[in-house]
């Protein structure tokens, strides 16, 4: 609910705090004291244009601050602070400041914030009735979530908006799946070469280095010969080989070794040396002999080197890369043959999840015609005693050609305020009184589905008195049970049953008209009802009939 209201340099008003109560709060005084700039600063929070003509002659900014208990707002605080606003104390501060030159900035608990965010919080507070821009009545999905509450249906509601989803889902799914074929079709000859064209290659992983390697020793056949038959030679073949002329050396070193036995001379070491290298010679004059002078080969290797080449050109930098696509067209071309399969099963299931979407649609479109007649029949009970004798409310429901998300039918509030005229749209009737008090009936059929907390009612005493005024009285005590409601009136019958007025006054500081507000009990509030009532304010009658109001509350 709304705690406090604050304004500053807003219009006449330099400063003021407004405190309001749960329950019934009326706010009261003369005509031109400023009553509707206050529900005017309280409309910035609800994301009414700023204006800088709003701004106090002489201050250089206005600024409007409400103060709100959301402990019965269900899910606002989470709301916010998905979006890196702390909630504390489960209060939630929204702040608008308008600058003389134009700006204004917004802010909630302190966080900068757009005006559209400030707005679209706000209206999950407040309800304004009495301007049209913020009455949410007269929209048509309020109006929608309100008859499926009033029926007890919200439930079968979110499940029809579920089987829309899931259908909604699933046709985009064909829709992709639809794409994908077409885009595969379109490519399917591309494909098919280049998957037949990689194939036929019969490539393997790391062929090309190998090829590299077979084409230079191809290349190079003669002169790797003669380098490993010379080194063979050298090593093994030749009377004056190394190891030949190790092995003489070998008796120099026996000798050494025997007439000093602690010299360094270690006939293992030479002995090794003379082995290895024996067998390298015998191992190169095996690869010499293997080396296969073949012009034939080499034309073959380089054919083949020039067909990786190719194909590497065309597909992908390395032999992997164009294996990998090899492999991936010849993938699209099965999922092309595969589709047909997967199309069947996708559209097995949008007519299934459709017949979902139209039992959940048939079933909330019942709880909906039949809460329809009823609220119908009790609007056609209360509005006369509103002041509305000739009025006549009907929910209208307009089938739709196939359920949507919402349902299947087009939900809206219809009202006719003159006998003989048919009804029309909440939002065509032009006046603000009858609209208003047409509001505060739905409010008080509706109190106990409506989650909006608190509400304000401005020009719902418009064109009433006597009976009508005690009527629109009482029915504003029973929604303040489930509501903390705000109301701006002139009649006393109204005020009276306020558990909470509060008294607006205009004065005069350092030269300029300013609007005060104070809140009346004991005997300044029998005052001001008796001045509300008419005639001479200080008169016995009049004090007698406001304490007689009071009493009778």
């Amino acid at each position: 609910m709304l705690v406090e209201l604050r304004v500053e340099n807003f219009a006449v008003i330099e400063s003021l705090t407004l405190r309001l109560e749960p329950g019934l709060n009326t706010l009261t005084g003369e005509t031109g004291t400023g009553k509707s700039i206050l529900v005017g600063a309280l409309s910035l929070l609800l994301g009414e244009r700023a204006s800088a003509d709003t701004v106090r002659v002489g201050a250089d900014r206005a600024v409007v601050e409400g103060v709100f208990a959301v402990g019965e707002a269900s899910g606002l605080a989470a709301f916010l602070e998905e979006r890196g606003i702390a909630v504390d104390e489960d209060l939630v501060i929204l702040r608008r400041e308008i600058v003389a030159e134009g700006r204004s900035r917004s802010w909630i608990n302190g966080a900068a914030a757009t005006a559209t965010l400030v707005g679209e919080i706000g209206r999950q507070l407040v309800d304004l009735h009495g301007q049209h821009e913020h009455q949410t009545l007269l929209h048509a999905e309020p109006q929608r979530h309100i008859l499926d509450a009033f029926a007890n249906a919200s439930a079968a509601a979110d499940r029809t908006a579920d089987a829309w989803a899931d259908l909604v889902r699933a046709r985009d799914e064909l829709d992709t799946l639809d794409a994908r074929r077409r885009e595969t079709a379109q490519r399917a000859d591309l494909l098919r070469f280049q998957a037949e064209e990689i194939e036929r290659a019969n490539l393997r992983a790391g062929e090309d280095a190998g090829l590299e390697n077979e084409a230079r020793r191809l290349e190079h056949a003669e002169e790797l010969a003669r380098l490993a038959t010379r080194l063979h030679k050298a090593f093994y073949a030749d009377d004056d080989s190394i190891p030949a002329r190790l092995a003489a050396l070998r008796k120099t070193l026996a000798s050494l070794s025997r007439l000093d036995p602690e010299s360094p001379a270690d006939e293992n070491v030479l002995e090794e040396a003379l082995q290895t290298l024996q067998e390298l010679g015998r191992v190169l004059g095996d690869y010499a002999a293997g080396i296969e002078h073949n012009p034939a080969r080499l034309d073959e290797v380089r054919r083949r080197q020039d067909l990786l080449f190719r194909l590497q050109a065309k597909y992908g930098e390395t032999l992997d890369q164009v294996i990998d696509a090899g492999r991936t067209a010849r993938q699209q071309l099965d999922a092309l043959d595969n589709i047909s399969f997967e199309r069947a099963t996708i559209e097995k299931n949008i007519a299934a999840l459709r017949q979902k979407l139209h039992e959940e649609a048939a079933a909330l479109s019942a709880a909906r015609r039949k809460a329809a007649k009823r609220l119908d029949k009790l609007m056609n009970e209360v509005l006369p005693g509103l002041g509305l004798p000739g009025a006549r409310f009907v929910t209208h429901l307009e089938l739709l050609p196939e359920p949507g998300p919402s349902g299947a039918e087009h939900v809206e509030f219809r009202v006719s305020v003159n006998t003989g005229f048919e009804p029309a749209a909440l939002a065509r009737v032009a006046s603000g009184g009858e609209l208003s008090r047409i509001m505060l009936a739905l409010k008080s059929i509706l109190a106990h589905e409506d989650r909006i907390p608190s509400l304000v009612f401005d020009e719902i005493d418009a064109g009433i008195g006597g009976r009508v005024a005690n009527q629109v009285a009482d029915r504003l005590r029973d929604v303040a049970r489930d509501h903390q409601v705000f109301v701006v009136t002139h009649l006393a019958q109204i005020a009276s049953r306020a558990d909470h007025q509060i008294v607006v006054e205009k004065g005069v500081r350092a030269g300029k008209a300013t609007t005060t507000v104070r809140i009346a009990t004991g005997e300044a509030r029998v005052h001001e009802l008796a001045r509300m009532l008419g005639g001479d304010p200080e008169s016995q009658a009049s004090l007698e009939h406001a304490r007689e109001l009071l009493e009778t509350r």
